[in-house]
């Protein structure tokens, strides 16, 4: 630990918290209907990156646009390179918010927005690490470069387009997962599927694939009083909350609300649509809408291990998980049913493929997506792991082991890169969810941590 910059980062907290609060204020969700040259994920997710790139010329740094897919801002120093890779692209706000999604509203010495967690808070504090390094003349080895992404949340295509325009760190972390040190990450398996066919109901769920549902909504042709009493016995101690209306003396609508939660972790969540499936399973349905409820009732139940459709396993990196996220179901049929499976490193695509479409195959929906990304492992004797761990430990008086997650983040992209913090252990997960908050404390000490990630990587005596 530098006392002098920690002193400069407690002098300047409340400037790191006016900056970041701004960049909070701009809804990063992903827009590709609105993409332009130099906005290749819309117009709001490359306003933030501009106020981040013009706040680190603001501080002294160069920075760089890559045609909107990512950013950097420089610190020199020698010839080789540390990177520190955060995004500013965020999932969608969801339902459930107590305070304003994008309000970056301080209560009770907590700051709540979107991205305050995952991940513009752990940005600007990367930004102001560095300008505390940089102002206290602390000597350097390697450069240090912030990079920027935009496009973590939907497929990390940002850190793919650097990758081929500029030269990787030597070293990196991200800290965009947990403390101490995530030296593994999971599989991460997506895979689509659809349904043509009439229907006389239709089914709303979820937002991103990579966010377990908090809320589904439901048309039913069916009078509200032949609904109320089967929604009443199948709500009977229920976690989640259900309402139904009128729409009209035949026609209900039905409301079901959950708890959404980050796809790596989906047991912290409580999974609307499976809820809604459920309570729909119950009722007087016909047809192929009965069949197709029913069956994929059945091949889901409320199962985040995919244990019914038979890929549940568990190695060294963890437990496989399952996350059903998003369900568009229309007149026309099913238009898209997502899963999102994080599966441990030693998991083959083509096994857990095979598996899930056998295990809906009585549904009758049909593949029309596939893709994955292959985790990772770097062993815990490596020196970037050990020097990572070491700063944890004298920051906050804890030894622990380093971690293996379900999430995915920029490390896995990047050679001789890990995960490193905000969350601190035991905590349960924010990212993703209603009232995502960092506590102001927090935040200031990982603006210090990370200086003191950045100076045992980089610095002179490094």
């Amino acid at each position: 630990m530098n006392r002098a910059v920690d002193k400069w980062i407690d002098d300047h907290k409340e400037e790191l918290i006016e900056a970041l609060r701004a960049n909070l204020s701009i809804a990063s969700v992903k827009d590709t209907e609105h993409a332009s040259e130099g906005a290749p994920f819309g117009p709001m997710i490359r306003k933030a990156l501009d106020d981040a790139l013009g706040r680190g010329k603001a501080l002294g740094f160069d920075t760089v646009d890559y045609d909107g897919y990512c950013g950097a801002i420089d610190m020199a120093g020698g010839d080789e390179q540390l990177g520190v890779i955060c995004h500013l692209d965020v999932v969608p706000e969801g339902t459930g918010w107590t305070y304003p999604p994008y309000g970056g509203e301080i209560h009770d010495g907590k700051l709540y927005a979107r991205g305050t967690m995952d991940d513009k808070g752990p940005a600007f504090a990367a930004l102001y690490a560095m300008k505390a390094i940089k102002e206290c003349d602390v000597p350097l080895r390697r450069s240090v470069r912030l990079i920027l992404g935009c496009d973590e949340e939907s497929g990390m295509s940002c850190l793919k387009h650097y990758n081929q325009v500029a030269k990787a760190p030597t070293l990196s972390f991200s800290p965009d997962a947990e403390y101490p040190v995530v030296n593994s990450e999971k599989m991460i398996f997506r895979t689509e599927y659809e349904k043509k066919f009439d229907s006389a109901i239709t089914l709303h769920a979820g937002t991103r694939r990579n966010v377990v549902p908090g809320e589904a909504v439901a048309t039913v042709p069916l009078a509200l009083s032949r609904i109320v009493p089967i929604m009443e016995a199948f709500m009977e101690g229920s976690e989640f909350a259900c309402s139904a209306e009128a729409i009209d003396e035949n026609n209900t609508k039905i409301t079901m609300k959950g708890l959404a939660a980050h796809a790596s972790e989906p047991e912290h969540g409580k999974n609307a649509m499976l809820a809604m499936l459920a309570l729909l399973d119950k009722l007087p349905l016909e047809g192929e809408d009965a069949h197709t409820v029913n069956a994929l009732t059945n091949a889901l139940k409320f199962d985040c291990h995919g244990e019914t459709l038979g890929i549940d396993s568990e190695d060294a990196s963890g437990r496989l998980t399952l996350n059903p996220g998003v369900l568009d179901w229309d007149e026309t049929g099913i238009h898209r049913l997502t899963f999102d499976v994080r599966a441990p490193i030693s998991s083959k695509a083509e096994e857990l493929e095979k598996k899930i479409t056998e295990g809906i195959k009585e549904t009758g929906l049909v593949q029309t997506d596939i893709s994955w990304s292959e985790g990772y492992y770097i062993s815990p004797d490596d020196e970037l792991v050990k020097k990572l761990l070491d700063v944890y430990a004298a920051r906050f008086g804890q030894r622990l082991e380093p971690l293996a997650i379900g999430g995915g983040t920029y490390a896995r992209h990047m050679k001789n890169s890990v995960a490193f913090g905000i969350e601190r252990p035991g905590e349960p997960g924010r990212a993703h969810m209603p009232d995502e908050y960092i506590p102001v404390n927090d935040l200031i000490e990982d603006t210090k941590t990370i200086a003191d990630a950045i100076i045992a990587l980089a610095g002179a005596e490094a």
